[in-house]
């Protein structure tokens, strides 16, 4: 029987899930790595450490899968982080990930120049410092002699089929994270790459999701222990496949993501461009169905938010989960009272992200009393992500962009607690996948359409199994429709502040 591999590289962790034919998962693999962060506002990832990683999860979950039954594997990945490297290949810096906010102070003079409207016609994107466009611009002003030596730049997925021996190819989903990619004509533009003075032959292949990038180098192949002529197929940026992986192949679905970036992700059928969108930095790219569209909205702290609680406050879980082997977030989020909380939590510990792109407010936490629990600690600061996904969706519902069904996706998704808060906060049904890993099954898929050539909607429909339904409770529903409100009176408060 043959299998396929989906790899996804995020910006804690990579993963790689191998499924069989009737989307069974066969194995698993998971390796964590920590964001390096040298100078305030600076966020990177060490290349070197993010391909290791992932060399070891492709070859412990090839191998627990069975002896070279590994047919071909599609690769997920984190949007926007991008590694120079040289002739030879080696890297020559960290990649910036997406909360690096480094390039803040190119953004507004290169679009002054360039055109703001200009660029968004182009690349479906307003700008903001999380672009591969704007780093570039900062590598090129400040890194003179690094910009001068790198042969190419790479996105992680792209440089993971570089290191199998491929030459490495970008999915259009991906290319267009980058803001360097003109997604009508679906090529790398002219426009903006002669705005930066970088040439073309300098970044990846742009190709379809689900098109077969090239066979791994043989060597390699056996030694990570997948089968005889062994592909890469492209997928792209982690949302996209994610929400692919998730079963979202018409308009009106979408998939809700909870992992480092919080995220929420619709299919439309034709690129979608309008004033309330651009103003509201929700983008349109190419979504991992041929022929289909995407925006994203999303919020940079996302999971961020329970991770940095943790870290900071949760010794005593992290102490009990190496005991016991339970998951520390489990631990955290049990403590949680099955209530709304009275706080407010304005959720921008790191820069928001749509609708306001504000790279300078900081985070607030309002309403805390001496009789404020742990526990309603915890729940507020999940609140203050669901509310500004709340926000999110308001805004695409008023540009006609209805979104009538939720599916959830990631970390997060393992938790029904946390997914009903959702549900009570957004006032909309999740449903709940037999997968946690959408994002690997989404490339696993585009792995097996490209080899087997059946559509990969008609894959999806037959691959993705839902289980069940989190509707939100009347209890709840009005007391957070109202807390709404005052949500979104809490930006304008405190914005500039801090």
């Amino acid at each position: 029987m043959n299998h396929y591999m989906g790899v996804d590289i995020g910006t804690s962790g990579c993963k790689a899930v191998v499924f069989d034919e009737a989307a069974r998962q066969a194995s698993a693999a998971y390796r964590e790595y920590d964001v390096i962060s040298p100078q305030p506002g600076w966020a990177e990832l060490d290349s070197e450490q993010v391909m290791r990683k992932c060399f070891e999860v492709i070859s412990e979950a090839a191998r627990a899968a069975g002896p070279r039954s590994v047919r071909g594997l599609g690769i997920s990945s984190q949007g926007e982080a991008f590694t120079p490297i040289d002739e030879k290949g080696e890297v020559l810096s960290s990649a910036p990930v997406s909360f690096d906010a480094r390039a803040a102070a190119h953004v507004r003079e290169f679009s002054a120049q360039f055109g703001t409207e200009k660029l968004y016609q182009i690349t479906g994107h307003t700008p903001h410092p999380m672009f591969s466009l704007f780093k570039l611009l900062w590598v090129r002003q400040e890194q003179g002699d690094l910009w001068k030596k790198a042969a190419k730049f790479l996105c992680y997925e792209d440089l993971l089929e570089h290191r199998l021996g491929v030459d490495p190819a970008i999915g259009w989903p991906l290319a267009g994270r980058t803001m360097l990619f003109d997604i009508r004509r679906h090529e790398w533009s002219a426009e903006v790459l002669d705005a930066i003075g970088l040439s073309p032959d300098r970044l990846a292949r742009p190709l379809r999701s689900g098109t077969i990038a090239g066979q791994i180098e043989p060597e390699t192949a056996r030694a990570l222990g997948l089968g005889e002529g062994a592909f890469v197929a492209t997928g792209g940026h982690d949302q996209p496949c994610g929400a692919l992986g998730a079963g979202v192949t018409q308009p009106g679905t979408a998939v809700y993501a909870t992992g480092t970036v919080e995220c929420i992700t619709p299919a439309f059928s034709a690129p979608t461009f309008s004033e309330d969108l651009r103003a509201s930095n929700l983008c349109t790219y190419d979504y991992t169905v041929p022929g289909m569209y995407t925006t994203i909205a999303f919020s940079l702290t996302g999971g961020n938010i329970l991770k940095w609680f943790r870290d900071q406050f949760g010794s005593e879980e992290v102490r009990i989960a190496r005991q016991t082997g339970r998951n520390a977030y489990e631990l955290l989020l049990e403590q949680m009272e099955d209530k709304p909380s009275d706080l407010t939590v304005l959720p921008y510990f790191t820069p928001s992200g749509t609708p306001y792109f504000d790279t300078e407010t900081a985070g607030a936490v309002l309403g805390l009393r001496l009789s404020t629990t742990r526990g309603e600690f915890i729940r507020a600061l999940l609140e203050g992500v669901a509310f500004e996904m709340r926000l999110n969706l308001d805004i695409l519902e008023r540009t006609g962009c209805e979104i009538k069904e939720l599916r959830a996706i990631g970390g997060g998704a393992k938790s029904e607690t946390w997914t009903q808060l959702k549900a009570d906060v957004i006032g909309k049904p999740i449903t709940v996948l037999d997968v946690t890993e959408a994002g690997c099954l989404g490339v696993a898929m585009l792995a097996a359409a490209a080899d087997t050539g059946e559509p990969v909607a008609e894959l999806a429909a037959r691959w993705i199994r839902p289980v069940g339904v989190k509707q939100p409770r009347d209890e709840f529903v009005q007391h957070y429709s109202t807390k709404f409100d005052e949500y979104r009176r809490v930006y304008p408060a405190v914005r500039g502040m801090g």
